[in-house]
């Protein structure tokens, strides 16, 4: 009789390179962990990992686990489908193979590599009050969305109101 090996999982076998869904995972939790400033090695305390560990998982060499995919979506405060979603809301570049560096021109590009997003982040993270944070989430895309040349119903509104009153 002869034995047939097990199946082995698709892109997890030695010398067939990280597995796609891996790597994406990987690199949505660099894109989190850039947006809100932290390095490898804080991200790693946070969570009780070295940094070459975070590393590891960023370049989807190793494959983050159930429990820790958890743990890191609390400490980067979003829910677990942020790091299977195929949107990227900030254009991140991708990850470069091994320890390259991104080119400069990406960098500089990169509207989350500037220190005033850098802050906004962080100060919007700061606000305490989970629904006083949405609100002024809501309130950052309506004044983004807003024309300046165009008063919004609402001015409107409020603009016949005080007339009405005077």
């Amino acid at each position: 009789m002869r034995k047939t090996a097990p199946p082995s999982r698709t892109g997890g076998g030695r010398g067939d390179g990280p597995n796609p869904i891996d790597i994406h995972v990987g690199s949505r939790v660099r894109l989190r962990r850039n947006m809100l400033g932290l390095s490898q090695e804080q991200l790693g305390a946070k969570i009780g990992l070295t940094f070459q560990q975070i590393q590891k998982y960023e370049r989807g060499a190793n494959r983050i686990g159930a429990s820790r995919l958890y743990r890191l979506s609390q400490v980067l405060d979003v829910p677990i489908m942020f790091f299977y979603d195929d949107t990227d809301p900030v254009r991140a570049p991708a990850i470069p193979g091994g320890f390259a560096e991104p080119a400069q021109e990406a960098f500089d590009a990169d509207p989350l590599r500037r220190s005033e997003a850098i802050e906004l982040v962080n100060a919007y993270y700061d606000i305490p009050d989970a629904n006083l944070r949405r609100r002024f989430y809501e309130l950052a895309k309506a004044l983004a969305e807003a024309d300046p040349h165009e008063p919004s119903k609402q001015m409107r509104r409020a603009r016949a109101s005080r007339q009405h009153r005077a």
